[in-house]
């Protein structure tokens, strides 16, 4: 018995490439076009912040600054700026990388803080942020609360340190299972 034979049909190559209105234009123009049409054009909005480094997980203050060093300098004035409130407020803070970013913790209580880069702004998250006065104005977990801080705000250093004070003396996040990527403090 003989199977039958497969045909593949063959175009030709005037009707494989049909120019099309995009690819017609010089490639400097398309651009251009592109950037005309795109949602922030005209806004005046900065351009994105750079992605910090992608540090592995460690303990002690040498991460953290690394992570910091490799941020846009925008976003590391603000990050050494809350790094700084942490030091002088918590005496004896745990700093790591978790998941690519610093933590703050108390040892024996749990992790507190942390922050992260985004390209318009750092997000720091109280780990029970629920519990702090006045609330943290950011929250989409359950007792997980956040602000968002944008190059063009200014910082409540005031706000700030005492809602980090508050977060160093209440028992903090136990840091995950060990099969997700956590570690107790």
């Amino acid at each position: 018995m003989s199977r039958p034979r497969l045909v593949r049909a063959v175009v030709t190559a005037a009707k494989a490439s049909k120019p099309t209105k995009a690819s017609a234009k010089k490639p400097a123009a398309a651009a251009r076009a592109k950037a005309a049409n795109s949602p922030s054009a005209g806004k005046g909005l900065r351009r994105k912040a750079r992605k910090p480094a992608m540090l592995p997980k460690s303990d002690g203050d040498a991460g953290v600054r690394a992570y910091i060093a490799s941020m846009e300098p925008w976003q590391a004035a603000i990050a050494r700026r809350v790094d700084a409130l942490v030091v002088k407020h918590v005496p004896g803070v745990r700093k790591a990388v978790r998941w690519h970013c610093p933590f703050y913790g108390v040892e024996g209580q749990g992790w507190f803080l942390a922050f992260a880069a985004f390209q318009h702004h750092i997000k720091l998250s109280f780990f029970k942020g629920t519990s702090l006065e006045p609330v943290p104005p950011i929250g989409q977990y359950r007792d997980v609360r956040s602000l968002d801080v944008r190059e063009s705000d200014k910082l409540d250093e005031q706000r700030l340190a005492a809602w980090i004070q508050q977060a160093a003396s209440i028992p903090g996040w136990d840091g995950g299972s060990a099969r997700s990527g956590g570690t107790q403090l």
